[in-house]
């Protein structure tokens, strides 16, 4: 996957800059190795300023469309901005396949991305006990609409909390969504092994 970070987006000193860099990320996007563009998207917990925010803006929707123009995923980091985001995806057209990385909203978002068929991607804090809105979100997408990251070297699951992320650690996670489905953990593997292949590809090709 390929893009320019939204925190990396609001630090530029000029919008032609910003374009620059994003042309940049167009000619990658060609190459055959690249399954995604992202992460982009929006993110206001960290960024405050209008000029922080408008860069922000302007980079997501060339993303959007560079996404669609290559028939790629689009892999979307939304923090503090669930209404943004939705709205921008809305306004400009959303690629064929989305992605909310590291899911972060309540079941409202879900059920616009259940509509859309856009996927949801949780990681390892959809075990931590007080994200009941995750688990809430999660219990009601549909099952081939969701993904499973680690967000590494953040988000670990319980009871491993403290410890960096790791992939070895996303069975852990997997057992947990499998209970919260009352589905064997195969199961869900298969599942989402399946989804993923949907989204990215076949890591054979």
């Amino acid at each position: 996957a390929v893009a320019i970070h939204p925190n990396e987006a609001a630090r530029y000193e000029s919008m032609q800059a910003l374009d620059v860099d994003i042309d940049g990320i167009a000619d990658l996007a060609s190459q055959e190795r690249v399954r995604a563009i992202g992460e982009t998207g929006l993110d206001f917990f960290r960024t405050e300023s209008d000029q922080g925010k408008s860069f922000q803006q302007h980079s997501f929707e060339r993303h959007i469309q560079i996404a669609k123009d290559f028939g790629l995923a689009l892999q979307i980091h939304d923090r503090d901005a669930h209404e943004q985001v939705v709205e921008t995806l809305q306004r400009v057209g959303a690629p064929e396949k989305v992605v909310f990385h590291c899911y972060s909203g309540d079941i409202q978002l879900a059920k616009i991305c259940a509509e859309h068929g856009w996927y949801t991607s949780f990681a390892g804090n959809i075990t931590i006990k007080r994200n009941q809105h995750l688990r809430d979100s999660f219990r009601h997408m549909p099952k081939d609409l969701i993904l499973v990251e680690t967000d590494a070297p953040f988000l670990t699951p319980e009871p491993l909390r403290g410890r960096p992320n790791a992939p070895y650690l996303v069975p852990i996670t997997v057992r947990f969504m499998a209970a919260e489905l009352g589905m064997d953990a195969n199961e869900l593997s298969g599942q989402l092994a399946k989804n993923t292949v949907a989204v990215y590809g076949s890591w054979g090709r």
